[in-house]
């Protein structure tokens, strides 16, 4: 009987379905279907989650697996830096492995396993790739500039600055102050840039970075597709780059940051190699339950309780240990 698994990083919440192990892979309206099914946070399997992230057999020479990553809403992400640890660790059990690449949507992204964070806190680094900051590769328009880098916009709000970085997923980021992460400001920008809009056509993420120290940062973050997130792997990654460049007396190129978020903490490393950039994402792969359910009834995105065995992994409350050692930051009450 197929095993779907409710995972996290950073409390960024999914489930996994791995194809290959299907006698039938599910349709892309099937995948959509069972993705809007279990991730309602009210109706869906286990409080529900921001995805569904599908393992599939790999796409380009030299890789391990795929991996697609299907938003609650039913629309499709290029990359997720959360999902993809989760997926890592996944595949790595699975096949006896402790580096590999996986296909995503654009790439192909060298991951490796770590040492676990703390007890029962099994950690994977991953390779957060490419990077473009083109108007294009975001895409956006209508606003008077063809790269956004630390730019006044007072088209999407006054008084803040913004830098717009593609690692593929689209972000906007700006470094606030403590009031505006309290704020409904984060959440006013990201619901209208994600609506019908003139500047961002397909969507935004949309990250506030507030600078804690020298290689500390707190990212909070509002997620194209799903909302706000209890964190954002590649939001954490592309303001990790972003601080790099904008703020050089507070951080460095090949040296660690760690990132907190709501849901707990990163690491990113920042390299800028052969004239590119790219994000060395560091963090938590957490397995909370495995789900056993029949072939069919996944076909049917028929996952309510009585269709299903639940089991959980006792792995959260390793998590909930670790985050309990983590400094608070009281920024986003």
């Amino acid at each position: 009987m197929p095993t779907l698994l409710k995972v996290h990083g950073s409390q960024n919440q999914f489930f996994i379905l791995d194809q290959t192990q299907l006698s039938q892979p599910l349709t892309d309206p099937e995948l959509v279907k069972l993705t809007q099914q279990i991730t309602a946070h009210q109706t869906g399997l286990l409080g529900g989650a921001d995805g569904l992230l599908v393992v599939n057999r790999p796409t380009r020479p030299g890789s391990q697996a795929q991996m697609r990553i299907i938003n609650a809403d039913g629309s499709e992400a290029t990359m997720c830096g959360n999902g993809l640890r989760t997926v890592a660790r996944y595949v790595a059990e699975r096949d006896h492995l402790s580096q590999f690449k996986v296909d995503t949507l654009n790439a192909s992204l060298q991951v490796r396993q770590q040492p676990n964070l703390a007890q029962g806190v099994p950690a994977f680094a991953v390779e957060i790739s490419p990077v473009r900051f083109t108007a294009a590769a975001l895409p956006f328009t209508n606003l008077g500039h063809e790269r956004l880098l630390n730019t006044p916009v007072p088209e999407i709000w006054p008084r803040l600055r913004f830098s717009a970085i593609a690692v593929p997923n689209p972000h906007l980021i700006s470094f606030v102050n403590r009031p505006a992460l309290q704020d409904g400001v984060l959440g006013t920008i990201g619901k209208r840039l994600n609506a019908k809009n003139p500047y961002f056509t397909d969507g935004v993420n949309v990250n506030f970075g507030y600078i804690l120290g020298k290689n500390k940062l707190f990212v909070r973050t509002y997620e194209r597709g799903v909302g706000f997130t209890n964190a954002c792997g590649t939001g954490m990654s592309a303001t990790s780059l972003a601080f790099v460049l904008l703020h050089p007396d507070q951080s460095a190129f090949n040296q660690p940051i760690d990132v907190f978020n709501p849901g707990g903490k990163v690491r990113t490393i920042v390299h800028y190699q052969d004239q590119h950039y790219w994000i060395e994402l560091i963090g938590n792969a957490t397995f909370t339950h495995q789900i056993k359910v029949s072939e069919t009834n996944l076909h049917q995105a028929n996952l309510h309780p009585e269709n299903v065995q639940i089991t959980d992994t006792g792995e959260q409350a390793y998590y909930l240990d670790f985050v309990k050692q983590l400094p608070h930051f009281n920024l986003i009450d």
